[in-house]
């Protein structure tokens, strides 16, 4: 449920009227992030920024410290507190010409979480039947969380910058808890066990988004390998805005409307000829088996709206991220790319640009950058996946694998996470692992947690000696371990035809090899939509999918 706050539709009047409107002259308003229940970002600046008066005064003060600025000639100020220690609750006051209070504040840990909709699902079904979550009743009545709060930024798209949001800050209890991220309440709760501190979300995340979508245009276009989706949106948007696209559409549905009425004559006509009881047998014979051999045509794809579309580059950048750009955060985690299929040849180069611009953006330094990576889904592999081309899952992932080379960044592999009561569910209902997953990466990369294994088994490199595949990994942690037998490895030899190997773990190595194989090329692990996998460190983590060549 996404809402917005009456101040919330008054901000979005003031950003329409515009900073020399008589409606904003003399009244200071805050950037969207800030409200009551607000938690804010403990030992590092806190940044405060909004709107007043070009020239007007703006005092904020928190926890008897006071800072002060003055509007540009914008109408645009911002400032920013001194780092503080955890603490609450607080109220924080801005003053200008106008005094605003907000209440019940607390600074403690944030997090921004986003992604496209494994991230958007929420704890209960609510208003959308594929949400919910394992145990969805259980854990409902269990979420007595005070120090935990969200902040959700409404669906939204636009074609520049904004700089505000529509969102309102919620405690979580059984009556909140319902309509907020399932994968983020999970984390969020983890981060509250271990570090005692209150925990605030900044939760924007939309449904079959693109990471494109999420990325500054700028950005995009200084990436040569992906820079060609801005030109496409370009293109797109020219199309739209001249009425060319529309034309082009219209032309279709007609052309579909025509061949449609076509083929319903026939299978009428057919029909009767069918079920004429005097007709020649090889008559209705022949009609039947043109029956069958009949199908609607598919109607024409609609052309969307590019400005909309949560596919286009940048849009929900501008409409759902910047506006919460510079509130301190500690990190980010993020969950998606089933839309990036298209373009899952450069998913790398994108995720590259979205982490390096974000942490570009805030100006906090490389902040930790922890994702989940792409599901297993639908039937269960049986036979080894042979070629170098497949369903988009496998491309996506092994991009994932690879953003691991991006600094403090982490990966919660969940391979082994789809829902056992629908494989085909993309959005898988178990959420906890996938939550408990993430904060252990957090628990290491934020808070320093040192002997701490918090990623399953990351392929390394590989030795070829004789007929064995050595596979060394890092992130072993307490040691490698096979779950239900150690299986799920493909082997090739020079024909690169794959077979199912023997493994075997030796130390932290896994040793493959198959009796008609002298001498391997390459090894593949868990290498399909829904591959059979088993290997896991000792301390419960499984390895991701990967290929040696």
């Amino acid at each position: 449920m996404k809402y917005i706050s009456l101040i919330r539709l008054l901000l979005i009047v003031i950003t329409i009227a515009g900073p020399g409107s008589a409606l904003l002259r003399a009244k200071v308003v805050p950037g969207s992030p800030f409200g009551d229940h607000m938690v804010l970002q403990r030992n590092q600046p806190i940044p405060i920024w909004g709107r007043a008066d070009p020239g007007e005064k703006v005092s904020v003060t928190l926890n008897n410290t006071e800072v002060s600025t003055v509007a540009e000639p914008s109408g645009k100020w911002s400032l920013r507190l001194p780092a503080m220690p955890a603490a609450g609750p607080l109220k924080i006051t801005i003053q200008g010409d106008n005094t605003i209070t907000f209440q019940d504040v607390y600074i403690g840990e944030v997090w921004l979480c986003s992604g496209q909709s494994n991230m958007d699902m929420t704890v209960a079904r609510e208003d959308r039947y594929w949400c919910g979550v394992l145990h969805e009743e259980q854990e409902v009545a269990a979420a007595k969380y005070p120090l935990i709060r969200f902040f959700d930024v409404a669906f939204s798209t636009r074609d520049t910058p904004q700089e505000f949001c529509s969102g309102t800050w919620e405690v979580v209890s059984p009556q909140t808890v319902g309509h907020m991220s399932a994968a983020a309440y999970f984390f969020a709760r983890e981060i509250l066990k271990t570090q005692k501190v209150a925990v605030g979300l900044l939760t924007s995340a939309y449904g079959a988004s693109t990471a494109e979508a999420w990325t500054r245009r700028e950005a995009l276009e200084q990436n040569g390998q992906v820079a060609y989706l801005v030109n496409n949106y370009d293109e797109a948007a020219r199309r739209w805005d001249s009425g060319e696209a529309q034309k082009e559409m219209d032309a279709a549905t007609e052309a579909w409307s025509v061949i449609s009425r076509k083929v319903m004559d026939d299978i009428n006509f057919l029909t009767s000829i069918r079920e004429c009881i005097t007709c020649p047998e090889s008559n209705r014979d022949t009609a039947a088996a043109r029956l069958k051999q009949l199908r609607q045509p598919p109607r024409p794809a609609r052309i969307r709206n590019p400005h909309e579309d949560q596919h286009s580059p940048s849009v929900l950048w501008n409409a759902m991220i910047q506006p919460l750009v510079p509130f301190g955060i500690r990190g980010a985690i993020w969950y998606q790319g089933e839309s990036n299929g298209p373009s899952r040849h450069v998913y790398q180069q994108l995720m590259e640009t979205l982490i390096r611009d974000w942490r570009r953006a805030w100006g906090q330094g490389d902040f930790p950058f922890l994702y989940v990576q792409l599901a297993n889904i639908d039937s269960v592999q049986r036979e080894p996946h042979q070629g170098n081309e497949g369903p988009y899952e496998l491309f996506v992932r092994e991009a994932q694998l690879r953003n691991l080379s991006v600094p403090h960044t982490a990966m919660a592999v969940a391979i082994d996470n789809a829902d056992p009561e629908d494989l085909r569910n993309v959005h898988p209902k178990d959420k906890a692992t996938i939550g408990y997953r993430l904060a252990l990466a957090a628990r290491a990369l934020a808070y320093g947690e040192k002997n701490l294994e918090y990623m399953g088994p990351v392929f390394s490199h590989v030795e070829i000696k004789g007929n064995e595949a050595r596979l060394f990994f890092k992130h072993t942690g307490k040691g490698l371990m096979a779950r239900d037998g150690l299986k799920g490895f493909a082997i090739a030899g020079q024909d690169r035809i794959y077979h199912w190997g023997q493994a075997r773990i030796e130390g932290n190595a896994v040793v493959v090899t198959h009796p008609d194989i002298s001498r391997p090329a390459a090894v593949r692990y868990g290498w399909a939509r829904n591959p059979v996998t088993s290997l896991y460190n000792k301390d419960g983590l499984p390895a991701s999918p990967f290929r040696t060549e």
